[in-house]
């Protein structure tokens, strides 16, 4: 009996699994926002969740169980610098899933993954770095 197994499978082996949603996550990390299918979502959305909760702490022990589950050392580093220091002040929920249309070809359900807070930040971190970058144009 399956009883209190909330494991998504998706159709994978476990290590097949492990390495897609680890690969899934890279990508929200890198990009900020991954459109996916609605299972996929859900099933990346927790293992998203507990990297930020490791980045949040932001030890050394924390980092090296990150990158082991990642695989991606630079991922890492953009989660322990931007990501989880967005995030302190939140207790949980670090991630919201939008759901889209169905696809063309096989009407699976899509979303898209993304950051909740990091979204409206983001445009503000890129504008910081323009103006600090052209005073010092300017000075010289």
């Amino acid at each position: 009996m399956r009883h209190l197994k909330r494991t998504a499978k998706l159709g994978r082996t476990g290590q097949h699994r492990n390495a897609m949603l680890a690969n899934l996550v890279c990508s929200l990390i890198k990009h900020k926002r991954v459109t996916t299918s609605l299972a996929k979502a859900k099933a990346a959305r927790s293992v998203a969740e507990k990297m930020v909760t490791l980045g949040k702490s932001g030890t050394i022990h924390d980092r090296r169980l990150a990158v082991a589950r990642l695989h991606q050392e630079d991922v890492v580093k953009i989660l322990f610098t931007e990501i989880a220091p967005a995030q302190k002040e939140r207790r949980g929920g670090y991630t919201r899933i939008v759901k889209l249309g169905q696809r063309q070809g096989d009407a699976g359900q899509k979303a898209i993954l993304e950051w909740v807070e990091l979204s409206a930040a983001t445009p503000l971190a890129t504008e910081t770095k323009t103006t600090e970058e052209a005073k010092p144009a300017e000075s010289k």
